[in-house]
């Protein structure tokens, strides 16, 4: 007879949610924009609702997974600025099952893991190209399967990964202790490998999965390398999906990451 698996419920990690971009390009961020498409207010982006959730596997796992800690998130509802925001969620057999609740909503799922044994990727297998040199308007031609995209260099070392750690409401003190950089910064760069790259309108991030390999360096300079493995219409929205590496100083593999967004909503698209 299988044994029953012990499931832990977690501590809740409370925090006030935060919009970090509602200054960007992207204007789904901005109140009055996203009101046009139906929601409340601009969103919080989807890589810091993701940096949120990280809270839970590195207090379970400490630098174990900040060196090789496995993740997905999908996120099912907007979280808005200044917003109560709960992350929770059980433990059960090595895995973490993770949700983000906001006005008693339940805005986005996940999961976290702890590899025995962390995969290799080569740097070969990733083509390194530039950003494009000359951004065009998204457009049937935009995100091309097959196709193969980079990101300029970016690093936050310092006070501005200090000051990031407190846009994303972080407390867990090993980042200050160890000196390491906090991993939401790599999805954040997953982001830049669009807008480095096509000039978008609104748009959304909706689901990334994140194998890091390494321990992100607070004076790292991140880059991503990505290929285009789907780009689709579904319920009028234009999807695009990334399969990607996130290298530091150009030679060192941080993570695998699968990242899922809306680069045309069907408002924008139809339009």
């Amino acid at each position: 007879m299988a044994r029953a698996l012990e499931t832990h419920v977690l501590e809740t990690h409370r925090l006030e949610a935060y919009n970090t971009a509602k200054q960007s390009e992207n204007k789904m961020h901005d109140d009055t924009v996203a009101r046009r498409f139906g929601f409340a207010g601009g969103l919080v982006p989807g890589v810091d609702v993701m940096a949120y959730m990280m809270h839970l596997p590195v207090r379970q796992w400490g630098r174990a997974f900040l060196e090789r800690g496995l993740m997905d998130a999908r996120f099912l509802k907007p979280v808005y600025d200044g917003e109560t925001v709960e992350v929770g969620g059980s433990e059960s057999d090595g895995v973490l099952t993770i949700e983000v609740i906001s006005r008693g909503e339940l805005c986005a799922t996940g999961s976290a893991s702890l590899p025995a044994v962390l995969p290799t990727f080569a740097l070969a297998d990733f083509r390194d190209v530039a950003p494009i040199a000359e951004r065009r308007p998204v457009g049937a031609s935009s995100f091309v399967e097959g196709s193969w995209l980079g990101t300029a260099p970016r690093a936050w070392p310092g006070a501005t990964g200090v000051a990031y750690r407190a846009d994303i409401r972080e407390s867990d003190p090993i980042y200050a202790h160890d000196g390491l950089g906090h991993p939401g910064l790599l999805q954040k760069v997953m982001n830049r490998l669009l807008v480095d790259n096509v000039i978008l309108g609104p748009w959304i991030h909706v689901g990334s999965r994140m194998q890091i390999l390494s321990v992100l360096q607070p004076d790292d300079e991140i880059t991503a390398r990505a290929k285009v493995i789907g780009n689709y219409e579904k319920k009028g929205h234009r999807f695009v999906e990334l399969d990607a590496l996130v290298i530091a100083n150009g030679r060192t593999p941080l993570a695998h990451c699968h990242h899922v967004a809306i680069y045309q909503p069907r408002e924008q698209a139809a339009a």
